[in-house]
Formats: structure tokens, sequence, C-alpha cells
């Protein structure tokens, strides 16, 4: 290139530095064209260096801050990968080859090979960025792409620094990448397991629900469950990690229809219980309108009789609802308390009109009383038919008392029948004749086994002996019993 074609080339700031200078713009020896040259934007480097901004400003004014400044180039260490000519061109050395990068016209040697050697630190900054980002593990996303660019860019040979170095950083980032990534991805596979087993907790619990048997399921709380469940699932899908599209249908299959069959088989049984509730409602209406028929009836003990039979109707029937069964209920209570009431009411009336009655029977019983113990059985058979016949006469005493009297009596009736049949057995001639027969029988039987015992004693036979011994004890028992009974008689 001569000195001509040197100054018409356009001049334009190149310091990344963000110096005023201005030069000729540096030529790309690869493609043979001018580089634009416009206000280069700060290395990674200078970026990282640049200074933070004020918290909040001060009281005096003060100037505005320098632009950045580049850190300064290790030309010695770019010496080794590079060099420049006189003329501003730039070759990078590259196992043992050269390859021209570019030209910096107009610029001392040290300044071209500066200029190429900072667009290399600026790749190398990225490389070391990208180092970073591995080491503190984030997000692998673009991470391989951000390989690829840089690798690209060292292979357009337009830089000069250790392209084999950077290179084998991008070899160990791209291992370590695929590390990371793979930790990245057991990391997802286990949170999406996680995620699966909670979503199919629910689905399971909703088809556990739903497959209760609708008799003995607890309505209000499985229906309150249900919507836990549903809020659960709402927020699932909202904030949970997704889980793929066809996972994700194939559980929302699955859980609506746990929760159709569970609304189908509620409405079933609660139309049921509708209809229950209405058989059962019509029958207790039937039972208190015969329980308000009776409620006015003095047929006391009829009435009394009846509303125990319809209270035994009453609970063979099968319950309305709770609301419909506690007012039929004491609709049916009423009238039945309405006819008691009457009747207590009457029996009040009658206890009254009775109390005389019972002062009467209460000196019958005192006289019957005095009877006892019974010394002359037919006067005193006499006197208490006399009593009975007065007992008669004296007509009811109240309610209450009546047990009481009527036990009262009955002691003195029981104490002079029992001395009556004992008068009659003792008196009984057939007794008698058969305490006799047998009392005579008995008697031959003793006589035989004391023949018996003296016969086995002067032979000796202590076996004999001992069995006519005890016959004989047994016998003789059974005779003293016997003459007892025949005193009796006598």
């Amino acid at each position: 290139m001569t000195h001509s074609q040197q100054s018409d080339e356009t001049t334009a700031t190149i310091t990344e530095s963000g110096d005023a200078t201005t030069a000729a713009a540096p030529v790309n020896q690869t493609e043979g064209t001018p580089e634009a040259a416009p206000v280069a934007a700060p290395s990674p480097a200078a970026f990282a260096a640049r200074p933070k901004a004020p918290s909040a400003p001060t009281a005096v004014a003060a100037a505005a801050p320098a632009p950045p400044v580049a850190a300064p180039v290790n030309l010695e260490e770019a010496a080794k990968f590079g060099r420049a000519e006189e003329d501003g061109h730039v070759f990078l050395l590259l196992d043992g080859e050269e390859f021209p990068v570019g030209q910096y016209p107009g610029a001392s040697k040290d300044e071209a090979l500066a200029y190429f050697a900072r667009k290399f630190e600026d790749i190398t900054a990225q490389i070391t960025l990208l180092e970073q980002r591995v080491e503190a593990k984030a997000a692998t996303t673009d991470m391989n792409k951000t390989v690829t660019h840089l690798r690209e860019q060292l292979a357009e040979r337009n830089t000069v620094g250790d392209v084999n170095a950077a290179l084998a950083r991008l070899a160990v980032l791209e291992e370590a990448i695929k590390e990371l990534h793979a930790q990245e991805r057991a990391a997802h596979d286990a949170a999406r397991g996680i995620e699966l087993a909670a979503r199919e907790a629910i689905v399971t619990e909703a088809e556990t629900i739903a497959g209760e048997d609708p008799t003995t399921i607890l309505w209000k709380v499985s229906s309150a469950r249900m919507n836990e469940l549903f809020e659960a699932w709402k927020q699932a899908q909202k904030t949970g990690m997704r889980l793929g599209r066809a996972t994700e249908e194939g559980l929302w299959k699955r859980f609506r229809s746990a929760r159709t069959i569970f609304d189908r088989h509620r409405r079933a049984y609660f139309s049921q219980l509708d209809n229950n509730n209405a058989t059962a409602k019509n029958a207790k209406e039937a039972l208190i309108t015969a329980a308000e028929e009776l409620a006015t009836s003095t047929e006391w003990g009829y009435a009394a009789g009846e509303y125990r039979r319809l209270m035994d109707q009453w609970k063979a029937s099968p319950r309305a609802s709770r609301k419909d069964d506690d007012a039929l209920w004491n609709r049916f209570r009423a009238a039945q308390d309405k006819f008691f009431a009457a009747r207590q009411q009457a029996n009040d009336a009658l206890d009254e009109e009775f109390g005389a009655n019972l002062v009467v029977k209460e000196a019958l019983i005192t006289e019957a009383q005095a009877l006892l113990p019974i010394k002359d059985l037919a006067s005193t058979k006499k006197a208490l038919q006399s009593i009975r016949d007065r007992w008669e006469e004296a007509g009811k005493v109240p309610r209450a008392d009546m047990q009481r009297v009527e036990a009262g009596l009955r002691k003195v009736e029981e104490a002079v029948r029992a001395a009556d049949e004992d008068n009659w057995r003792r008196s009984d001639p057939e007794a008698k004749a058969r305490t006799s027969s047998a009392l005579s029988q008995l008697e031959a039987t003793i006589a035989g086994l004391r023949e018996d015992l003296a016969a086995a004693e002067k032979a000796g036979d202590a076996r004999k002996v001992a069995k006519a011994t005890d016959a004989l004890a047994a016998r003789e028992l059974w005779l003293e019993q016997i003459r007892k009974a025949a005193e009796d008689f006598s």
C-alpha cells in the first residue's frame, strides 16, 4: 500500500480506552478492506475497572467522569504470539506459521500490535466471564452458543494472542458446560419427579374419594376435600413445573373423571335421599294424623294402647331429613302429650274421689293383719271373708296407692291359704295310706338287711358286712323320715 493510499484512508478514533486521539483506520488483512473505526466500546476488562457512580449527588458540582481507561496491553506477552511491521501490518504467530491479521497504518509498531492484542484480550475476557458463570453454576442457557461464537472469533485470525490456550480453555469449558448441563438435567428430572408425584397424589386421592361407597361416604367432608384438591391442582398448574403436555393431559383426564364420578354419585345420593325423605315424611304424617285423632279420646285404656302401637310404628319408620324429622316428632309428641295430660287430669280427679276409699281399705288391712298368726283356721277363714266383702264394697283407691294396699291384704290371704293347704295335706286319707304302706315295706326291708348282716358277720365275709351295713344305714334313715311324716298325719 502506497503512502497516498494510506492518506486516503478515513481517519477515526480507535483507542478503546476512550482517548481523543485519532489515527487512520486499521485494515483487516483477512478481508482486504478497511475496518470501520467508530468510537470503540470499552473492553470487558476496562468496563470492569469503570468507577461506580456516586450513591447521591454532592453539594459541589463535580466534573463529568472521565471515560474508562483500558488496561495496558502486555506487549512483551503479545510479542510471543505476533509481530508488527513498520507499515502497520500485523501478523499472528500460530503453530510455527504466520497469519496476517490486519494493518494499523499511521501508528507505531507497538501501537499496531497493541491494538490487535487488545482485541484478543477482549475475547479472553469473555472466556473468563464464561468460566466464572460455569463455576457459579449459572444456567447453561446459551453457554454453548457463546463457546461457538468465541471459537469462531478465534478462527477469524484477526487478533494477536495465545490462540491455542484460548481454544484449550474453550474445550475445558465445553466439558464443564456438559457436566453442568447434566447436573441441571438431573436436578430438573428430580424436581419433575417430585412435581409428578405431587400431581399423582392429588389425582389418586380424588379417585379414592370418587370410589367410596355413596351410602357410607361423609358427603360434607368429602366435598370439601375434593374442592381442596381442585384448588391444589389449579395452584400446581399455575406455579408448578411443567410436566409435558401428554403427561399433564393424562393426569387431568383422570382428575376430571374422578370429579365427574364424585359429582354424579353425590347428585344420585341426594336425589334418592330426597325421595326417601318424602316417603318417610308421608308415613309419619299419617301417624301424626292418627295420633291427633286420639288426642281427645276419653277411652283411656284403648287410646293408651293405640299410642303404644303408633309409637312402635314411628320407631320402625325410616328417618326423614333432620329438620323435617324433628318438626314431625314435635307434632306427634304434642298429640301424645295432649292425650296423656287429659288422662292424668282425669286420674287426679278420681284419686281425689277415691281418697276416702283408701282410708277404709287401710283399716281393713290392719284388721286382716290382726288375724295372724293363725290359731283357729276355721274362724280365721270366716273373718277374712268378711274383710273381703267389705273390701269390695269400699271401692277403688287412688292409683298411686293401689299396689300397696292390694299387697297388704294379699299377704294375709296367702298366709291363710297356706295354712288351709297344710291342713288338707295332713288330713288326706290317700296320703296317710301311702305313708303307712311305705313304712311297712321299709320295715320289712330293714329286717331282711339285719339278717343279711348277721349272716355275713358269722361267715366272716368283710365285703358283705360292709355292703349290708351301708344298705342298712340308708334304709334306717329313710324309715326315720317316713315315721316323721306319718306323725304329721296323726
